[in-house]
């Protein structure tokens, strides 16, 4: 953990939350230490010569692989929803993930 910048406890607090994760007070400096040498190991990827190498986004060498787009049988929506714990005017129903 050189050189990468400590994480304030603050911070892991607020990745917990964001991540909807609860972290007892006790452990915060643990997950402190360690989110800090993850973002260590990522810094070192700064140190790595790219020059000359040629960006990738696909690897495989296949372009345009879709599938042509046909209507099948499926479950019905009152068959889909009927599932679901909750849902509203035909819609699922889910507790909101942002503030």
């Amino acid at each position: 953990m050189s050189s990468a910048k400590i994480i304030s406890l603050d911070q892991v607090k607020h990745i917990a939350n964001l991540a909807r994760l609860p972290i007892k007070e006790e452990d915060l400096t643990k997950f402190q230490k360690e989110l800090t040498a993850i973002l260590d190991l990522f810094s070192k990827i700064n140190e790595i010569d790219t020059k000359g190498i040629v960006p990738t986004s696909q690897v495989t060498g296949l372009e345009n692989v879709i599938r042509s787009d046909e209507v099948k049988t499926s479950l019905s929506q009152k068959t889909v929803l009927s599932n679901a714990p909750k849902t509203n005017n035909g819609y699922f129903v889910v507790e909101s993930v942002f503030d």
